[in-house]
């Protein structure tokens, strides 16, 4: 339910708060990207305090993971307040009351990502976030792809919330209290599947339209000032098949994981922030492509998280 790319509708200039209007900026850019912000402030201090020094190798990235999963939820979640009107339009006709679940889903998403950073019911938060997402998938995008089985874009939707969905579950089982003794908990599995199923498909996507920029496939294309577009939409294609395929068989998932999460964040950092700062005022196509992004590369890293550092074949 939260965008992907799309217009946006200003809110009335008496409700634009007069530092905005300094600057005109409007209160459709500006809370997207101070709900992101505030994400980063409230979480990093505590990452690099408390869960950093106790990391080693390449687990140090993993406490980021959270950080990565929960900022874009904030700049989803504000897009349900500034620009509800368009996301009513997401939602199927048969569906009651649609005012009513934009705004639930939007304080869901920031209730869900501040429990997220702070560790504060999280494994519930985590649980009720993933079969939102999951509900996503069912009610929404998999009728989209009953009726347009050919679109790339339904199934590329599709699968994108069904990793959101994974990465939330992930989160949730790596959190169970007690932690299950006789194996990984099955909400880690469950997460797994619901990453390394997608993670495939995108990249085979890759290879089928390498015209679009890299990560999470939908519409937007590789930029032209980037040099060699096919040689890192086959790159990352190649990276995305491997840690798909390794997620799903079961086989080194951890390190799957581990590397996707890399991958994707540095698609985020040198594709998608230099998108975002060539133009920060197109939310559509600028902010809502780097937030899905970075939530691909937290859902990786957080299932990497979960996962066990020496794999268990027979779960």
């Amino acid at each position: 339910m939260h965008m992907v790319n799309c217009g946006f509708q200003q809110f009335a200039h008496a409700h634009t708060p007069a530092a905005l209007l300094v600057f005109s900026v409007s209160a459709r850019v500006f809370w997207p990207y101070f709900a992101g912000v505030a994400l980063l402030a409230i979480g990093l201090p505590i990452i690099i305090k408390n869960e950093l020094p106790q990391a080693h190798g390449l687990d140090k990235i993993m406490p980021f993971g959270r950080l990565f999963f929960a900022i874009p939820m904030g700049v989803f979640a504000s897009q349900h307040f500034t620009v509800t009107k368009l996301v009513v339009l997401l939602l199927p006709s048969w569906i009651p009351a649609h005012l009513f679940w934009v705004y639930l889903v939007g304080t869901a998403l920031i209730a869900a990502a501040l429990s997220i950073i702070l560790k504060r019911q999280a494994q519930l938060a985590a649980t009720l976030l993933g079969i939102m997402f999951f509900l996503f998938v069912v009610l929404l995008h998999i009728p989209n792809v009953v009726v347009n089985p050919r679109d790339r874009f339904a199934w590329a939707v599709a699968l994108r919330d069904l990793a959101f969905s994974g990465g939330a579950f992930a989160f949730a089982g790596a959190h169970m209290k007690p932690r299950p003794t006789d194996g990984v908990p099955r909400l880690v599995t469950l997460g797994r599947l619901f990453v390394g199923i997608p993670a495939a498909f995108f990249g085979v996507e890759h290879f089928l339209h390498p015209e679009f920029a890299p990560g999470v496939p939908l519409k937007k294309l590789t930029p032209t000032w980037i040099p060699a577009r096919l040689l890192w939409a086959y790159l990352a294609g190649a990276v995305l098949v491997a840690a798909g395929v390794s997620l799903i068989v079961n086989k080194k998932a951890r390190l799957a994981a581990t590397y996707l999460g890399i991958m994707i964040l540095l698609l985020c950092l040198f594709i998608y922030l230099p998108i975002v700062v060539a133009i920060p005022s197109d939310i559509g196509n600028g902010l809502n492509y780097f937030a899905d992004t970075l939530l691909f590369s937290g859902v990786a890293l957080v299932l990497a998280d979960a996962l066990p550092k020496e794999d268990h074949p027979h779960v």
